[in-house]
């Protein structure tokens, strides 16, 4: 089972593309390491960094920073995000 749930989209997030780096809600319990790796496989773009924080609902969001600077505007194409 992956622990990415599904991307999360925000202006704030939308504005973060510009750095490189797409938000996802991700399952509690999965650590940096699993989430770098999910992502990895899902979507085939090196992760150069995994930022956790769990939000005001109590779900856990993870900022990733991609090593590909082209990576996240990418990503954020395949899903529709833009």
């Amino acid at each position: 089972m992956s622990s990415i749930f599904y991307p999360f989209v925000t202006e704030k997030a939308m504005m973060l593309l510009d750095q490189n780096k797409l938000q996802f809600i991700v399952d509690p319990r999965s650590n940096k390491k699993q989430i770098a790796e999910d992502v990895e496989k899902l979507y085939g773009f090196k992760v150069k960094s995994v930022r956790t924080m769990t939000t005001m609902k109590g779900t856990k969001k993870a900022i990733l920073t991609f090593e590909d600077p082209e990576s996240a505007h990418e990503i954020a194409t395949r899903i529709g995000l833009m």
